[in-house]
């Protein structure tokens, strides 16, 4: 079975390249310490499969958070990054939802209706 990650971005807060892919560097890395603990089989498969990701886009912050908990219940790693502030936006906002590693037919059920960004 394939396993991949998803990350999750919002589209309304115009990040700079190099500012997105640090965010979504950050949901990867926290979601792979937290399958660490929590989810190890899932990230042995993922691992050995190539590491898979995708990046995903939402319209806003409320959008994150019906996928997040569809997520969760469907027993998958999430992990929902706020920045630090040092930068392009205000500390505390959050800017993007990692989601795995896990089976891309679950994370697909969860995530599958978003565009990739």
């Amino acid at each position: 079975m394939a396993h991949k990650m998803v990350i999750v971005a919002r589209k309304d807060l115009d990040l700079s390249k190099g500012k997105l892919a640090a965010q979504v560097g950050h949901a990867a890395v926290e979601c792979t310490l937290k399958a660490m603990r929590y989810s190890r089989d899932d990230l042995d498969t993922w691992l050995a499969q190539g590491q898979m990701k995708a990046v995903l886009k939402v319209q806003s912050e409320k959008d994150f958070f019906p996928i997040k908990q569809a997520a969760e219940r469907a027993g998958l790693t999430t992990s929902l990054i706020t920045d630090a502030g040092h930068t392009e936006i205000p500390a505390g906002t959050v800017t993007v939802l990692g989601i795995g590693p896990g089976p891309e037919t679950a994370i697909d059920k969860v995530t599958g209706h978003l565009s990739l960004l």
